[in-house]
């Protein structure tokens, strides 16, 4: 059976090597187990067949039967085209072909009579159908398989030059089933497994999904087919993360020490939420388990994740472990090194902040101090990843915006101890439960779901380019009163092919605006140097507006800035936005996010404006933006591969047959450890198969 679904797709009836490499290159199709799990996406009955005569305005596919009376070739270049005259004994209808016309030219012929299947449409008051696909009809009687439900599959271009449509995907499919005669594809899953989650057979499903009967065949061969693929996915993540609790063993930090007991009780300066305390909680238990952390913290913008942090390094250190944290920005990496050295003061607890900037003789200290354990924690970029960068004993790593470093970087921090550290990643970029079941699926989730008390709501409002003045007179009143302002542009430079008011024209607009006021401007082509220095200003108030980027979309805190203007707030996705909202409302005053778009907009986009307006909650946020883009755009997942591989499932629309997944996965795990019930050999056979092409679940600490 097997050898069947192995057999490369070059050797099945009508493809050949050209095919085979487009069908390869454009679909991911190399072998006949690809071909039977590339889906229909719709299907279109078939079971009527139309006269000409029929047709009108709102006609969906249809099928005709007929003959062809004339074939020409019009037209030059991108215009050029090949058309015939289709005819029944009702009337006439124009067929067109824009792409392989060659091809097509020599298949057509006037002395058959043929089964049409197609869209029509109406201009100038004749109907033609474009690209139909034709069927030869042999005898009076028509083939069983071009009278029921037609399969619809996702084709391109390319393809459709070398006349690869979806009736030959069709055509394909039931050669196969054909050849497998009254063998059965083999299935994954155990009989008392399919029996529990109420599972038709695999072969059933294949079968039903691509040649159905009716359609009342095709949803239960769908929930199959989409509860297959989520249960290997998260069979495949949860095996890594068991392997990998194995493996390592966890430093265990038992004593609950001097540090942590005099900065909670005496240097905090406020009480934690319950929210914080919950997940404080959560990671005390895995830092007195034995086992390593690997624990993904979700908060939103000001939601304390720093303070959580600070508190689970001081844990490391009151165990006689160094701790640092690494941030994917300068920027960034500076805030958390003045707010943490802020917090540890009164501890004296010795920290320092290595970047690329820090170099000669502190750089040379910093390292000293740090491979001799008298430095106890270190702050810092991508420069802790260099193989100079050597602890005397890392026994915690705090990862922020973890989605900002790649796979190899990360995990560098495993290997600066013998024994890999605990590992807290933290996001403010909120991600729904089923992205976060299949992103981090290997990692234990905290979220802090609670913002401290006394934080007014950001307002944010939406007003159109061409009615300004109100953002004017809002800046005016808010700098008056002491409070600063952010305007943030999508681009630097103007561009002639996108109608965007960029950075440098905004700038000198703003100038001539405000001519009274201290303006500054930043993006991500300055000099390091002078970012710094620009970023300073603001920080220190000698600044009332500053012309930004989305460079100070992470990281950057200035309680004083009351205003986060974005300009073509349109250009941007709702989770940069709401990250660009977070960047105000950090003090105890009113804060404002004014997004100014022009009048014109799509949907889609007008959609993203009602969002931000209507919530401030970047758990809402996140689940509308999925719902809006689609799991592979979200920011950080694109990268992984994860999606591309989805052949069925959504993971939108399918986040219950998800979670049903997981379980199924968490209890044969958990009752066969070992991989040894022979009832199982079937899916752990298959998992195996999986490994040459499933996501390095390694990446994900």
């Amino acid at each position: 059976m097997y050898n069947i679904l192995d057999q490369r797709l070059q050797y099945l009836p009508g493809v050949g090597p050209n095919r085979a490499l487009t069908l390869a290159s454009e679909l991911d199709i190399h072998t006949v187990r690809d071909l039977l799990f590339h889906f229909p996406y719709r299907y279109i009955d078939r079971s009527t067949i139309y006269t000409v005569s029929q047709l009108s305005d709102n006609t969906p596919f249809v099928q005709l039967r007929g003959r062809i009376s004339d074939i020409s070739e019009e037209g030059v270049g991108r215009a050029h085209r090949l058309e015939a005259l289709f005819s029944d004994e009702t009337g006439s209808v124009r067929l067109v072909w824009f792409a392989g016309i060659s091809y097509i030219k020599k298949s057509l012929r006037k002395d058959v009579e043929y089964l049409l299947l197609g869209k029509p449409a109406l201009f100038n008051l004749s109907y033609s159908i474009t690209h139909p696909e034709l069927e030869v009809i042999k005898g009076d009687t028509l083939p069983p398989e071009v009278i029921g439900l037609y399969p619809v599959y996702h084709t391109t271009e390319r393809m459709k030059r070398q006349n690869i449509n979806s009736r030959f995907i069709e055509k394909l499919v039931v050669e196969v089933f054909r050849q497998i005669g009254n063998e059965r594809v083999a299935d994954t899953l155990s009989d008392e497994l399919r029996l529990q989650y109420n599972l038709i057979p695999l072969h059933d499903a294949l079968r039903r999904v691509h040649l159905p009967a009716n359609m009342q065949e095709v949803p239960m061969a769908q929930y199959r087919l989409k509860f297959e693929e989520l249960f290997f996915l998260q069979l495949s993540i949860l095996s890594f993360a068991r392997k990998r609790n194995g493996k390592y063993r966890g430093f265990i930090f038992g004593k609950v020490g001097q540090l942590f007991r005099h900065f909670y009780s005496e240097v905090l300066p406020f009480q934690l939420t319950d929210a914080q305390k919950r997940v404080m909680q959560e990671i005390r238990n895995d830092l007195v388990s034995g086992q390593q952390m690997n624990r993904l913290l979700q908060g939103d913008v000001g939601s304390g994740k720093t303070v959580v942090a600070l508190m689970t390094m001081l844990r490391a250190i009151d165990n006689g472990f160094q701790a640092c944290i690494m941030a994917p920005t300068e920027i960034l990496a500076e805030q958390h090194y003045a707010t943490i050295s802020r917090m540890l003061a009164p501890l004296g607890v010795s920290i320092e902040l290595l970047t690329g900037m820090v170099k000669g003789k502190r750089r040379t200290a910093i390292l000293r101090d740090l491979k001799s354990g008298e430095l106890k924690v270190i702050v810092g970029t991508h420069a802790l990843l260099e193989d100079n960068v050597q602890f005397s004993n890392l026994g915690c790593a705090i990862i922020d915006e973890q989605h900002r470093f790649g796979v190899e970087q990360r995990s560098k921090l495993w290997r600066k101890n013998t024994n890999p550290p605990h590992i807290l990643v933290m996001t403010a970029t909120p991600i729904p439960r089923t992205l976060a079941m299949t992103v981090y699926g290997d990692l234990d989730v905290s979220i802090i779901d609670q913002m401290p008390p006394g934080r007014k709501p950001i307002k944010t409002v939406h007003i159109y380019e061409q009615r300004t003045e109100h953002l004017e007179q809002l800046i005016r009143r808010e700098v008056a009163e002491g409070h600063q302002v952010y305007v943030v542009y999508p681009l630097i430079k103007e561009s002639e092919k996108m109608d965007l008011r960029d950075l440098e024209q905004g700038f000198e607009t703003l100038c001539a605006t405000f001519p009274d006021l201290r303006i500054g401007k930043l993006h991500g082509k300055m000099r390091d140097q002078d970012k710094n220095e620009i970023m300073q200003l603001f920080l220190s108030k000698q600044l009332d507006i500053l012309v930004s980027t989305t460079v100070i979309e992470v990281g950057v805190d200035v309680p004083n800035a009351s205003v986060m203007a974005i300009i073509n707030a349109d250009r941007f996705g709702l989770a940069q936005l709401h990250q660009l909202r977070g960047r105000v409302g950090r003090g105890a005053e009113q804060s404002w996010c004014v997004l100014v778009t022009d009048y014109k907009l799509a949907d889609n986009t007008r959609k993203r404006m009602e969002i931000m307006v209507s919530t401030t909650d970047g758990f809402v946020i996140a689940e509308e933006d999925l719902k809006l883009r689609g799991p592979g755009d979200i920011e950080g997942t694109q990268q992984s591969g994860l999606f591309l591989n989805l052949k069925i499932a959504n993971l939108v629309r399918d986040n219950e047959i998800l979670e049903t997944a997981r379980e199924a996965a968490t209890h044969l795990l958990d009752s066969d450890p070992d991989r040894n019930q022979p009832a199982n050999a079937p899916t752990w056979q298959h998992l195996s198969q999986m490994r040459d092409t499933s996501v390095d679940w390694s990446s994900i600490s």
